[in-house]
């Protein structure tokens, strides 16, 4: 397909918030205002971004191939002590690695940070969206250090059902990993998920094509959500290990009624400690950083 170069507003947003993936798109056609409709209220879930440079995340640069059921290259941050309990930071849709750069660089104290690119976004492959939970979970199962020290997988906004998958499928095929789980702004029930007709529009191809590639993506990831959603909640009970959710009172983006929701379904966890944050939004990892350091200290302990 023949690229042009990126209008100013594509490049400022690039500019702006550089770790969403971005593509060159087609030469303007009539959908090209819808397109551009949809891309801002898709952006609504893109992160304000970290304080620390990304710059400063080059260095920390990794990847490695992923088997079925995804089958591609997948994109990661690696920083902290390599022989520490691991912790892996999922983000959601759209994102990168790189929003989770404050966390990359100052680890919790004794612990090895892993931070991917989910499939799909950032450096790694596909190019195209991968809205499965199953294949997304692969990716994060992949960077699962082998030597069996603890692991906590913090999930944020769409990266909490991915994290939730991944330990409700260790659980059943290797029950002797220890695996805590932090939902971080959870989008996990079923019923609180809603399309609305602008994000149809979007996946019409005319407008598909239009959008940058993290756009385009996240879109996917959401229109598809629920019965995924669906297909998660049937194995949540599975999970044994300890859960720790926040989640922000004035979230309008993921409400807060996902809580009750994870509550009843993490019904054989080990123990489930809830944190809500009175008058906080969706965007926990930058704004309520203190909080969320809180939760992996709560899940790194080996009690309840």
């Amino acid at each position: 397909m023949p690229q042009v170069a990126e209008g100013s507003n594509a490049k400022r947003e690039r500019t702006q918030r550089p770790w969403l993936a971005t593509r060159a798109v087609r030469s303007p056609g009539p959908a090209l205002w819808t397109a551009i409709g949809v891309a801002i209220a898709a952006m609504r879930r893109a992160p304000p971004g970290p304080r620390t440079p990304l710059s400063g995340t080059e260095s920390m640069q990794c990847s490695l191939a992923v088997g079925n059921p995804l089958g591609a290259r997948i994109s990661f941050l690696r920083a902290g002590d390599p022989a520490g309990p691991c912790v892996v930071l999922v983000h959601g849709t759209p994102g990168s690695a790189a929003g989770w750069a404050d966390y990359l660089a100052s680890p919790p104290p004794g612990t090895e940070v892993v931070a991917l690119d989910r499939p799909g976004f950032g450096a790694s492959a596909p190019d195209g969206a991968v809205p499965s939970l199953a294949a997304q979970a692969a990716a994060v199962i992949a960077l699962l250090p082998t030597d069996g020290r603890p692991v906590v997988l913090l999930g944020h906004s769409l990266g909490a059902p991915i994290a939730a998958w991944a330990a409700a499928q260790l659980a059943g095929e290797r029950p002797e990993r220890s695996v805590n789980i932090v939902m971080l702004a959870g989008s996990l029930d079923p019923a609180q998920e809603r399309v609305h007709a602008l994000q149809r529009v979007g996946a019409w191809a005319p407008v598909h094509w239009l959008l940058p590639r993290a756009i385009r993506n996240a879109n996917a990831e959401l229109m598809a959500l629920k019965p995924e959603l669906e297909a998660l909640g049937t194995i949540l009970p599975s999970v044994k290990a300890k859960v720790v959710i926040v989640h922000g009172t004035a979230d309008d983006l993921v409400p807060v009624a996902n809580v009750a929701y994870m509550q009843e379904r993490f019904s054989s966890s080990r123990c489930v400690t809830t944190v809500l944050l009175e008058g906080q939004n969706h965007f926990l990892p930058w704004n309520s950083e203190g909080a969320v350091r809180e939760a992996l200290r709560v899940a790194l302990e080996r009690s309840c």
